[in-house]
């Protein structure tokens, strides 16, 4: 029990220094905030509500692990290094890609609550 209250206290300040140090984070937060009472509105069912704020949640993760892996970069050398520029490329990817993805559940999600589909 007491590892698991560790780890609680651990991940919080994981959130709070990335809350506090990055701007797409906060960003990101206010995104996850306002998705939950629009995917009551947005959602035809419980389950399409519960995958809209999912995807919102899921580019949180996405980019909390991409800041992790820039902070742990930008500690190893201040040197301007070509593979950390594309290990940092692939994360600002991988952000992408899940911005994409939310996007495009959010779109057919309206889609689906205006009668298109």
């Amino acid at each position: 029990m007491l590892r698991f209250w560790r780890a609680t206290i651990n991940s919080r300040n994981g959130l709070a220094f990335a809350i506090r140090s990055e701007q797409a984070i906060r960003e990101e937060v206010v995104a996850l905030v306002l998705s939950l009472p629009l995917a009551w509105l947005v959602g035809a069912t419980v389950m399409r509500r519960v995958e809209l704020v999912a995807t919102v949640v899921l580019v949180l993760v996405i980019e909390l692990l991409n800041t992790a892996i820039e902070k742990l970069a930008d500690r190893l050398t201040t040197d301007h290094d070509p593979q950390i520029g594309r290990v940092k490329d692939m994360g600002s990817a991988a952000v992408g890609v899940a911005l994409v993805m939310a996007g495009l559940f959010w779109l057919f999600a309206l889609a689906e609550r205006m009668g298109v589909f």
